[in-house]
């Protein structure tokens, strides 16, 4: 049986590939000399589009988050190119994240919450460990309520980022699609949209997990290196 290779977090490759790169070409080739703004576009589009098929290709392991960034593209590169008013692309800008605030609150009503799968994961954490503290502590019930109190910090940053999104593109991205400006326009909102909502939304997450980590070290007194999984 072929192995699959292990993924392994690569932000610099993901933030020129994604970020970078595609807002340089839109900012600067989409001229009529140069690759022009609808040649300019599907340059720019490609690059993440490649990517993120590549890596869910190679690692075949479903990402939900990937996928929701992929039909990002699609949409962008088809308001893009089919010239639609530029209120839709702000539309689609804020739809994303508030999609994933829905499904985040929605899950929790389903035997697979996504936060308990993404803070409480197997893979870096012991959890059968810290269960078992739980319950010989009796704090089960008490850690359940911190964990429901994490989904909604975290359903509230995704609305954060779906309002700031929304802002940001009505704010920078003003000129009809179709032309140089639209595309200048749309690689500054990719640039802009890194430190004004991406990293907020990312201290955010920090700061949610670290609110997690302090209540199992609290309700069952153990260490950090304890927590973390045994391989």
């Amino acid at each position: 049986m072929k192995h699959t290779p292990t993924h392994k977090p690569r932000p610099m490759v993901d933030l020129i590939v994604s970020i970078i790169l595609p807002s340089v070409i839109l900012m600067k080739l989409s001229g009529e000399d140069q690759l022009g703004v609808q040649g300019g576009l599907i340059a720019a589009l490609a690059l993440p589009l490649s990517w993120g098929i590549f890596e869910l290709i190679k690692y075949k392991k479903f990402n939900f988050i990937a996928l929701l960034g992929l039909i990002s593209v699609l949409l962008t590169g088809g308001i893009g190119l089919l010239e639609l008013d530029t209120k839709w692309l702000a539309i689609k800008e804020a739809a994303i994240p508030a999609v994933i605030g829905m499904a985040v609150l929605i899950s929790t009503f389903t035997p697979y919450p996504l936060v308990r799968a993404l803070l409480l994961n197997a893979d870096i954490m012991d959890v059968e460990t810290i269960k078992k503290k739980l319950e010989e502590n009796n704090s089960a019930v008490e850690f359940e309520k911190r964990l429901m109190k994490a989904t909604y910090f975290v359903a509230g940053s995704f609305a954060f980022s779906a309002f700031m999104n929304y802002v940001l593109a009505r704010w920078i991205v003003v000129s009809p699609a179709g032309t140089a400006a639209f595309n200048e326009e749309l690689g500054q909102l990719t640039l802009y949209s890194y430190p004004m909502i991406a990293l907020p939304s990312m201290v955010m997450m920090m700061g949610i997990f670290y609110y997690l980590m302090r209540s199992i070290n609290k309700m069952t007194g153990l260490k950090l290196e304890e927590l973390v999984g045994k391989k």
